[in-house]
C-alpha cells in the first residue's frame, strides 16, 4: 500500500488509482493502463496476455500473445527503428540507418540481425543453407544441423553430424576496452559417432587447460589443474575432485545419490527421501521431495530464504538487507491467499490467489485479473499508518488513517465517516446523522 488514492466502481470491474509508482486505471479483465513518468514507462493490456503494449522512453512494443509483435524506437532520434515479427515465420526491421534493415520469411529466404542470440543469420530454403555469425565466428550450415563449416581468426572447424567433426582454435589475443592485450585460449575438439566418442582440449594457453575424453556411455573423464572427474556408465556413476573449489563428490546412481565432502561444499542426498547441501554462501534442503524444500543464500548484504511445500501449494520467500535491516517477505498458499511485506514495511493480503503463487510479481496478472477473484483485500501503509479492508469487492470496506475513518456497507448504501471529533452517517446516500466538533 503506497501513498495516494484509489477509486473503485461496479464491484471488481473498474478501478483507478494514483500512487508514488504512477497511475493505473483498469476495466478488468478487458483493459488496463499504467503510467510511471519517473521512468518513462507506459503499459496497456487488452485481455492480458492476449494483446499488450509497452513503452520505455523511446522504445515501444506491441505484442499479440508470444507470436506477433511490433516494436520500434532507437537509442537516438536520428536512427529510429521499427520491427515486426510473426514468430517464427517472419522477421522485419526498418531503420533510418539502412545498414540495420533486414527481412526474413522462414523457411524461404532472409537475413536477421541481433536476434535469436546471434549477431547475424542469413538463410536460403532453411534448413538447406544458412550462415550465422556470433561475434567473429561465422558458421555455414548445410541441411542444418547435419553439415557445417566454421571459421574465425585462428579458428577452423567442420562437422558431418552425427558421424564425425573437428574444430581447432589457436591461442589469440585481442585488445579490450582499456587498450590492453587480452589472451583468448585455444581449443581442439573432435567427435566420432556423436555422442559416443568425444575428445576435447580447451583452455589451451590459459592457467587451467582442460581435457575431456568420452566413450559414452561407458566412460567419461575430465582432467585439469583445478578439477578431475571420472564417470563410469555415464551419467550414473561419477567421482569428482574439485581442487579449485575444495571438495570431493561421489554420484551414484546420479541424480538420486550424491555425497560431497570438503571445505567448499557438503552434500548428502538420497532422492527423493532427503537432501542437504551447503557451502559458505548457499544452503539447500529437501525432505520427501516435493513435499518440503528449503533454500538459503547469504551474500552480503543480501540474505535470502525460500521455503516451499509441494512447490506452489505453500511458499515463503524472504529477503533481508543485513546492512540496513530492511526486509521483504512474500507468503503464498495456492489457491487461497498471497501476502507480502515490502522493504518499506507496507503489507498486502489477498484472498483468493489462483495464479499469483505461480507467477509472483506479474504486473499484468495483478492489474487485470487479481481484482476479479480478490474476495478479501487488506492493505497497510507503515509510513502513514493508513489501512484498508475490503470484502466481496467492497460489499464491506473500511479505510482508516490516524486522522480519519471511513466504513461502508452494501457497496456504499451505508456510509460512516469520522474525522477528529466530527462524524457523519449516510443511508442510501442521504445523511441521517452528523456531529461537529465543539467550538473552543
Amino acid at each position: 500500500m503506497e501513498n495516494g488514492w484509489r477509486t473503485e466502481a461496479a464491484g471488481p470491474f473498474f478501478y483507478s488509482q494514483e500512487t508514488d509508482s504512477g497511475t493505473v486505471w483498469a476495466v478488468p479483465p478487458f483493459f488496463s493502463r499504467a503510467d510511471n513518468p519517473a521512468i518513462e514507462n507506459h503499459e496497456d493490456d487488452f485481455l492480458y496476455p492476449l494483446l499488450t503494449y509497452e513503452r520505455y522512453g523511446k522504445q515501444y512494443r506491441w505484442q499479440v500473445g508470444q507470436l506477433l509483435s511490433f516494436a520500434g524506437g532507437g537509442e537516438t532520434e536520428d536512427a529510429p527503428t521499427k520491427r515486426f515479427t510473426l514468430y517464427p515465420l517472419y522477421f522485419q526491421q526498418r531503420s533510418a540507418n539502412t545498414n540495420d534493415n533486414y527481412t526474413a520469411l522462414v523457411p524461404f529466404y532472409g537475413h536477421i540481425k541481433d536476434r535469436l542470440m546471434l549477431h547475424d543469420v542469413f538463410f536460403i530454403l532453411f534448413p538447406i543453407y544458412s550462415e550465422t555469425r556470433k561475434h567473429d565466428v561465422v558458421t555455414d550450415n548445410y541441411f542444418y544441423p547435419i553439415v557445417h563449416v566454421r571459421h574465425a581468426e585462428g579458428l577452423r572447424g567442420w562437422q558431418v553430424w552425427p558421424f564425425v567433426g573437428r574444430e581447432h582454435k589457436d591461442v589469440t589475443t585481442q585488445t579490450n576496452g582499456f587498450g590492453d592485450a587480452v589472451m583468448n585460449p585455444g581449443h581442439d575438439k573432435s567427435f566420432f559417432l556423436w555422442p559416443i566418442h568425444l575428445r576435447q582440449h580447451t583452455g589451451i594457453g590459459s592457467e587451467n587447460p582442460e581435457t575431456i575424453v568420452a566413450e559414452i556411455p561407458f566412460y567419461l573423464a575430465t582432467r585439469s589443474p583445478q578439477r578431475d572427474s571420472t564417470s563410469v556408465l555415464w551419467p550414473f556413476f561419477t567421482w569428482i575432485d574439485e581442487r579449485g573449489k575444495k571438495y570431493h563428490e561421489w554420484q551414484g546412481p546420479w541424480p538420486f545419490v550424491i555425497f560431497t565432502r570438503g571445505e567448499g561444499k557438503t552434500t548428502s542426498r538420497i532422492f527423493p527421501l532427503f537432501s542437504r547441501s551447503h557451502n559458505t554462501e548457499r544452503e539447500s534442503d529437501s525432505l520427501l521431495w516435493p513435499l518440503y524444500q528449503h533454500r538459503q543464500l547469504h551474500a552480503e548484504p543480501l540474505e535470502q530464504q525460500r521455503k516451499q511445500i509441494l512447490i506452489y501449494l505453500y511458499a515463503d520467500v524472504s529477503e533481508k538487507n543485513t546492512q540496513t535491516g530492511a526486509e521483504k517477505r512474500r507468503v503464498d498458499m495456492w489457491p487461497f491467499f498471497t501476502w507480502r511485506h515490502d522493504f518499506n514495511g507496507n503489507e498486502r493480503l489477498q484472498v483468493f490467489a489462483p495464479f499469483e503463487p505461480a507467477v509472483p510479481d506479474n504486473r499484468g496478472i495483478e492489474r487485470n485479473w487479481s481484482p476479479l477473484w480478490s474476495v478479501w483485500r487488506a492493505e497497510d501503509n507503515a509510513k502513514t499508518g493508513a489501512a484498508s479492508r475490503s470484502l466481496l469487492w467492497n460489499l464491506y470496506r473500511r479505510d482508516t488513517a490516524p486522522a480519519h475513518k471511513n466504513i461502508s456497507l452494501l457497496f456504499g448504501l451505508f456510509q460512516y465517516q469520522k474525522g477528529g471529533e466530527a462524524s457523519r452517517t449516510r443511508w442510501f446516500y442521504f445523511p441521517v446523522s452528523q456531529t461537529k466538533p465543539v467550538a473552543q
